[in-house]
């Protein structure tokens, strides 16, 4: 593995979003949000997503420079629309607004459609988390089918990912998963690794478990981006049929009820839909103290004797926690792969290898 400086990678990913036609202010959104995935351990949702962004930008299916546009609003509601522009600045100023409604009247419902890849939907719990506020979030993936529903042998879903966050005195309660057996970007990691897919996580076009990226991404070509939607298999969902039903309710919530159209759908660019709820605990607590019971809970949760004692219990959130701090110190590690197809992407814009090597601290390969 490589390993670069986090600020420094945030700096040359900035230089290459700006070079392939966005705004510093955007560019540096999206190259902090990207790398703040990576060094959150959810390396499926990180850096590894430059080459595959700049390739949107190129081919017009995602834009610069988007706001989104309120379609309409009640007491408490808001549905808008992102106008397809990049999730990394859509997806804050959808859950900004809904923060703001619910520090307001204690609750919120938001609907956002057609919004650019939404990156991990984790960090959208932590911005309401650092508010005092509860939130849920199910989002799907539109003109995306890459999960098989449980018992068949064919795509019908996205990988609809769900996040669900509870402040807590002692670390927040972050769940966030894709509703698939694996986020499809985690298959993305085994293939630049050269590695074999999760076990369980890939069925192939007859809907036999198989392990080969080839599955989801077909044969790999020379200077062809992997794209997940080439391949004659699919994911298997989390969970069996729990989890089938589970990426089915996103479709439902996050695609149908916003407008944002659901996974086969293919008459629009691959975007997201979310369905969003924020509440202030205050509105429901009649002096129960309920963040005293969260925090003794949760507590009780982490003091679970561990079935291995090198690997005691955590709560979602946690890992997210101990894996950030553990990669700014030791330098966010990067498959070659990854690092070539970052310095490519950005030669690409007509930028210096070498100039984006040293910035990030990485190898000129």
């Amino acid at each position: 593995m490589i390993h670069v400086n986090a600020d420094g990678l945030t700096g040359a990913l900035t230089r290459i979003f700006a070079a392939a036609g966005g705004s510093e202010t955007e560019a540096n959104a999206i190259a902090a949000n990207l790398v703040e995935a990576s060094l959150s351990g959810h390396d499926s949702h990180g850096v590894i997503r430059t080459e595959r962004y700049v390739h949107w930008t190129d081919e017009g299916s995602v834009r610069f420079g988007q706001s989104v546009q309120m379609i309409s609003e009640a007491p408490g509601f808001a549905l808008m629309d992102g106008q397809f522009g990049f999730g990394q600045t859509i997806g804050p100023q959808a859950v900004q607004h809904g923060i703001a409604m619910a520090k307001e009247r204690g609750f919120a419902l938001t609907g956002l459609r057609n919004s650019g890849h939404l990156g991990r939907i984790g960090a959208f719990a932590e911005m309401a988390c650092a508010e005092g506020l509860v939130s849920l979030h199910f989002v799907n993936v539109a003109n995306s089918v890459l999960v098989a529903p449980f018992g068949g042998a064919g795509r019908r879903m996205s990988t609809a990912p769900v996040s669900i966050g509870v402040p807590n005195q002692e670390g927040d309660f972050i769940l966030d998963f894709a509703t698939s057996r694996v986020a499809e970007g985690k298959v993305l990691v085994a293939r630049k690794v050269r590695a074999e897919a999760p076990e369980g996580s890939l069925i192939d076009g007859d809907g036999r478990l198989t392990r080969d990226t080839d599955a989801l991404y077909g044969p790999p070509e020379a200077g062809k981006v992997d794209n997940p939607r080439d391949g004659a298999g699919a994911l298997a969902p989390m969970g069996d049929h729990k989890g089938s039903g589970l990426g089915i309710a996103c479709e439902l919530l996050a695609g149908a009820l916003t407008g944002s159209s659901v996974a086969i759908d293919d008459s629009m660019p691959v975007h997201n839909g979310m369905m969003s709820i924020y509440l202030d605990p205050k509105l429901m607590d009649d002096g129960h103290g309920w963040a005293g019971t969260v925090a003794d809970y949760l507590a009780e949760v982490r003091g679970c004797p561990p079935a291995d004692p090198a690997a005691p219990v955590m709560i979602p959130g946690d890992p997210e926690r101990k894996r950030r701090a553990e990669r700014r110190a030791g330098g966010l590690p990067l498959a070659p792969d990854v690092w070539e197809s970052i310095l490519g992407a950005g030669a690409a814009k007509g930028l210096d290898r070498a100039e984006l090597a040293a910035l990030a601290g990485g190898p000129a390969v």
